[in-house]
């Protein structure tokens, strides 16, 4: 018996072994976990600009994540054929919050586990996490910020709508300032 036979034997084995009410379960539970990472995202947040196309692609990561595990433990030569096929996939979005990593994270992990088998390790892991994100990270809701950008014809004007922001805003910061002849242009930071 060669190498190419018993690969051929085991891709036969396994394509009748093939569960399509595991593969069911497992897409829906990732769908489910999925949605729950979204939630906790969403309730999280505390950047600046919330971005509703980032937050989906969770769930369309977690489930992705399952597919192709549910695909690659079925058999040894497809498994080696996405590996290949992976390696040639580059991220190239750029990162700004170190926070969305975790959530990147999360969401591979989960789908890694539920493409295993994994179920309780994937729900118990996901609570846990999610619990402890809600804990530790401020919502959105509270300390939603808000970026405004004003031009000004001189210093008398800035400290006048300084003296108005300060009185109307929960908590301001400057963030930039940059003065051009006859101009002024500040970027604040604001918490209504």
């Amino acid at each position: 018996m060669t190498f190419q036979d018993i690969l051929k034997s085991s891709f036969l084995e396994n394509l009748t072994t093939f569960s399509f009410l595991d593969a069911a379960m497992a897409l829906f539970m990732a769908f489910a976990v999925g949605v729950f990472i979204h939630t906790v995202y969403k309730k999280t947040f505390s950047g600046v600009l919330y971005n509703d196309a980032f937050n989906t692609s969770l769930v369309l990561l977690t489930m992705l994540t399952t597919f192709v595990i549910l695909a690659v433990t079925s058999n040894v030569v497809l498994s080696l054929g996405m590996v290949g096929a992976l390696s040639i996939v580059r991220f190239r979005t750029a990162i700004k919050d170190p926070l969305d990593l975790v959530f990147l994270f999360w969401a591979i992990g989960v789908g890694i586990v539920l493409g295993a088998g994994l179920l309780p390790l994937a729900l118990l892991g996901s609570f846990l996490i999610g619990l402890v994100l809600l804990l530790f990270v401020r919502g959105h809701g509270e300390h939603l910020s808000y970026l405004l950008l004003l031009h000004v014809s001189d210093e008398s004007v800035e400290v006048e709508t300084l003296g108005i922001l300060k009185k109307e805003t929960k908590k301001m910061s400057v963030k930039s300032k940059t003065v051009h002849p006859g101009e002024i242009e500040l970027i604040y930071e604001l918490q209504l």
